[in-house]
């Protein structure tokens, strides 16, 4: 398994704000379209047929661009639509300075043949508080080659969500 460089990368990602400044090292800056805070509780089972995910509501940015946003959990969209070819897969790290203002980012694997403009769970760990500025670079996306194509790719609910 091998990471790509951003350049590498560049072509899996759409939709970005300054492809320039987004192309790192070792992967791609996916930048914040929309915050949203948890509205009430999600279920998850074996079977995803049990499966709901919670009620949210849209927090929105003042005249500035700005949300001012308390500790807790909130659901974030990135503006950048993402495809994973069926020979990689990617994960993703929060960019230093959103650690080093108190909050973080967790996502899950990015599978093989995985296409949209994904969401991540953004927690504010900080007592204080955060202010994010819409279209702010919150992660960088890392891909990995797989040496080969996947026994299966990506077809699940969330395939082409949010284009």
């Amino acid at each position: 398994m091998t990471i790509l460089t951003g350049r590498e990368a560049h072509c899996l990602v759409e939709s970005m704000i300054d492809p320039k400044t987004q192309t790192q090292m070792c992967g791609m800056e996916l930048s914040l379209q929309k915050i949203e805070r948890f509205a009430a509780a999600g279920a998850v089972a074996f079977d995803n047929k049990e499966r709901m995910l919670p009620r949210t509501e849209q927090v929105d940015f003042d005249e500035s661009g700005w949300a001012d946003l308390e500790p807790g959990a909130y659901l974030v969209t990135f503006n950048e639509i993402v495809t994973i070819p069926r020979d990689m897969a990617a994960m993703a790290r929060p960019r230093s300075t959103l650690l080093r203002s108190g909050a973080s980012l967790e996502t899950a694997l990015w599978d093989p043949g995985y296409r949209g403009r994904s969401q991540s769970l953004l927690v504010v760990h900080n007592p204080h508080g955060l202010r994010l500025k819409k279209n702010a670079r919150l992660m960088q996306l890392v891909f990995l080659s797989l040496g080969k194509d996947a026994e299966s790719v990506y077809t699940g609910k969330y395939q082409g969500e949010n284009i």
